[in-house]
Parts: C-alpha cells; structure tokens; sequence
C-alpha cells in the first residue's frame, strides 16, 4: 500500500503507543499526517497546541518529511478528502477497541467509500496503555516514564501537580 493517510486522535497525551503505530503505518505509507482532534465533546487535559508540540517532541528524529502533524474539528472523513487522503489509519488494542471502530469505520464509509480505513493492532508492549490510564496513573504519582516521551512526563506532572 502507498499514498497519503492520516492518523487521528486526541493524543491527550502522546504515548509511546501512539509512537509505535505511527512507525509503523510509516512502513504501509508513503507519507502520513497525524491529526490532533479538537473535539468539543472530550475534555482534555492539554490544549490542541500543547499536544501538536508533544507529539513533535514524541517523534523526535522520526519526524521526517514523509509526517505532518496538523489539528481539525470536524468529520474526519472530510478531513481525510480535502488532504487527498485514501486511508484514516487507526490503532486496536482490544475487541472493546474493535467495536467502537467497526460502528466508527461504518459510519466513515457511509459518507465517502472513497477512503480505507486502516487497523493496526497495537505492539506488544503497548497493548495495555492508554491515554486515560496514563493521566490517572501520573496523577497518583507513578513513574509514567517508560509509557511516554521525556517532555510529556514532564508536561504531565506539571499540569498535575505531582
């Protein structure tokens, strides 16, 4: 596979899971734009600016040509079409992941069967994080640093408090 996809998300925060998915689809993909969601109806921790900027900090040398990072409030299917997008990449961890995904990807390709959704299981060793679960985790004073970038420990604890 090849051309353009995006990957979206709230990324509130990054993980290194996030980080992992993001190589990887690198390796279907000739290029990949990640898209911050700015969505009203979740209440996040971090700005839309403050989660572009950890997640370019996340990526490190990996952020090549071949990655943008952008934000959007909208459908993402129309945001995926006026980027000449042909697949919204997304990651799985489990089957609770794959029924929200499936009605998600169903509704998608009611509004444009013109583009791929992607699923990719999350690695290994990334299976169990998500983001809630981070922020709960850094908020009790655990050491979050091998789930997430040195900068998002960091901006974490300080929102926190911890």
């Amino acid at each position: 596979m090849s051309g353009r996809a995006i990957y979206p998300g709230t990324f509130d925060p990054p993980t290194l899971g996030h980080v992992g998915l993001i190589k990887r689809a690198l390796d279907i993909f000739d290029e990949l734009i990640i898209v911050v969601a700015k969505n009203l109806q979740k209440k996040t921790l971090f700005s839309t600016e403050e989660r572009v900027e950890m997640l370019k900090a996340s990526l490190g040398a990996d952020l090549t040509p071949r990655v943008s990072i952008d934000s959007f409030d909208g459908l993402t299917v129309e945001y995926a079409k006026s980027k000449g997008a042909t697949a919204i990449v997304r990651g799985l961890r489990g089957a609770s992941d794959f029924d929200y995904e499936f009605q998600l990807n169903m509704i998608n390709r009611h509004l444009n069967q013109e583009i791929q959704s992607v699923f990719l299981m999350a690695d290994n060793q990334w299976f169990f994080i998500r983001s809630s679960a981070v922020k709960e985790a850094a908020s009790l004073g655990a050491d979050i640093s091998d789930l997430v970038s040195p900068l998002v420990a960091q901006r974490l604890k300080a929102k926190l408090g911890v």
